[in-house]
């Protein structure tokens, strides 16, 4: 027998997009409505008729020719920006909705966790809402009495276990609901964004548990923001755009572009009211690069667009600042090495690599100088030349990002515990 156990081939789903009709209960009705409004119902017969028509703007592919394979035991991860399809891609592969055209196949057993606490019944105690949520989530009764003991220890309710669900606090809901649907032994796991609830502490824990999901041999789809979870747990990802696939492969090299393609890449920042008097300026700036190593630190490759009147010695300096303007870091090889640059008559591109910066989740810009490195006298400078978003920063690989905050950067240490000697009393 194969061991692939997901296959999609040629996967699409439609959605016909502006039309909002008024429903009616009974026949009479909808016939009074469809007499007393001719003209917006023959209006909407001729939208009808578009549907098929790819062009048509009533119409929007949530999927579009989504093809890819998950072997057995594997976990694999979906990303991409809201509105790029993952959700529908899950609620497909569950059976919830239908695909427009092309095929999903699963072999196994399947479990979804897409909206964590549907089912809960807020008249109903906690304990007995487990009960209903793990019959709804497809698990007997004996198999939740089995493991009653551990779903309430994981969800950390157990004072409240026989309160009614409608007197809990939203964090308190989705710790049941979560822990529930967390117990269940599927041989194929449908998980979408489940991560993003609760407290950091919980947090934790849902991540110990997914991650005990993917060590046992089941087959997981895995949808995320977290960047670092996703990295963490999976082993391929699969990067969604518009409702089609861009690029399936190795987790790091597609957070990699899928990061890149958020993070302003490409984009040309050009001067408005530099001095125009001054024998070298900075014109433009771009960011060529930026990449997410694997030691959760962060590298930029960055291009500027210069123009000297004559050919002039000079240097180039760089500041990392935050949003708030707080300076980060300084940078200049010139300045370090004691050498200035020789600039050509015209226009000409300097790059800039800055290398394993350890920075936190957050926004950071670029300034730049060009200056006389003798006598320290600046030409020109350009604030804010740069915009990026580091959006994961994971460097103990425990798929919980580090916001910076106490800080932007993040230093490798330890501590290390020895055996203090005692000293004999002092003698008086």
């Amino acid at each position: 027998m194969s061991d692939t156990v997901i296959i999609v081939e040629d996967l699409s789903k439609r959605y016909r997009i502006g039309m909002v009709e008024a429903r009616h209960d009974t026949l009479t009705g909808t016939v009074i409505a469809w007499v007393k409004q001719p003209a917006r119902n023959l209006r909407n017969l001729r939208r009808l008729a578009r549907f098929d028509e790819a062009d048509s703007p009533d119409v929007v592919w949530a999927l579009k020719d989504v093809n890819f394979a998950v072997q057995q035991g594997e976990v694999v991860g979906i990303v991409g920006r809201n509105g790029a399809g993952k959700s529908t891609l899950l609620k497909i592969l569950s059976q919830i909705t239908e695909p427009t055209r092309g095929e999903a196949r699963i072999r196994g057993r399947v479990a979804s966790l897409l909206e964590v606490g549907t089912g809960f019944h807020p008249e109903l105690t906690g304990r007995e809402n487990v009960y209903l949520n793990g019959t709804i989530l497809g698990m007997r009764k004996a198999e939740i009495d089995r493991k009653f003991a551990e779903i309430v220890e994981f969800s950390g309710i157990t004072d409240y276990l026989d309160t009614p669900v409608k007197r809990y606090s939203s964090g308190m809901r989705v710790r049941l609901a979560f822990s529930v649907a967390a117990h269940l032994d599927p041989e194929v796991l449908l998980i979408d964004e489940v991560l993003a609830v609760g407290d950091a502490e919980f947090q934790r824990k849902c991540l110990g548990k997914m991650s005990n999901v993917a060590q046992s041999g089941r087959t997981v789809l895995f949808v995320s923001h977290n960047m670092a979870a996703v990295r963490v747990l999976c082993g391929r990802t699969v990067y969604l755009e518009r409702g089609q696939v861009v690029e399936v492969g190795p987790t790091a090299e597609v957070i990699n572009s899928y990061l890149a393609s958020a993070g302003g890449i490409g984009e040309v920042r050009r001067r408005e009211g530099y001095n125009r008097s001054a024998p070298i300026i900075i014109e433009q700036a771009a960011l060529q690069r930026l990449e997410y190593l694997p030691n959760g630190r962060t590298q930029v490759e960055i291009a500027l667009t210069c123009y000297a009147e004559e050919v002039m010695p000079f240097t180039v300096e760089w500041i990392l600042t935050t949003m708030m303007g707080q300076q980060l870091a300084y940078g200049s090889p010139q300045h370090l090495q004691h050498e200035s640059l020789l600039s050509p008559v015209g226009r000409f591109n300097i790059r800039l690599v800055v290398r394993d910066m350890p920075l936190a989740i957050g926004r950071y810009y670029f300034d730049f100088r060009l200056s006389n490195l003798p006598t320290r006298q600046v030409y020109d400078s350009f604030e804010q030349a740069v915009v990026f978003d580091v959006e994961t920063f994971d460097p103990y690989q425990k798929g919980r990002g580090y916001r910076g905050r106490f800080g932007s950067f993040h230093f490798p240490d330890e501590f290390v515990i020895t055996q203090s000697l005692e000293l004999e009393p002092a003698l008086p």
